[in-house]
């Protein structure tokens, strides 16, 4: 598990969102076990408590569940799923938008070099 933390946003959000892109990307499975909130700690070298918090935020927000005293699982709802990546997309799309504007590139360049730098990093 590799999670490098940022000193902008607070640990229980980037955990969050470490979830969350490890679902968008099918990392972690519907249904899957995930480590227990004392586990997750230990690994990431957190506070329990903190944890904890981000555990909730997860259940609250549908993306985890846990049934009685058993090992809390990603959502089965392949709905919260698809809905998790296209925020995750949104969010991309959003900062690029907003840090390329500035510049003033058309639309077409821009999408040429998406295009051509994603083609690049994937291998095509």
């Amino acid at each position: 598990m590799q999670l490098k933390f940022n000193n902008r946003d607070p640990v229980y959000v980037q955990v969050v969102r470490y979830f969350k892109e490890q679902m968008a990307s099918g990392m972690l499975a519907s249904g899957q076990e995930i480590p227990s909130r004392r586990e997750l700690a230990n690994k990431l070298k957190i506070n329990p408590n903190t944890a904890q918090r981000a555990y909730k935020e997860m259940e609250e927000a549908g993306l985890i569940f846990t049934e009685g005293n058993l090992p809390s699982k990603i959502t089965k709802d392949e709905h919260k799923i698809n809905s998790i990546r296209n925020e995750l997309l949104m969010d991309a799309v959003d900062t690029f938008v907003q840090s390329v504007r500035p510049i003033n590139v058309s639309v077409n360049e821009l999408v040429q070099l998406v295009t051509d730098k994603y083609r690049k990093e994937i291998g095509e």
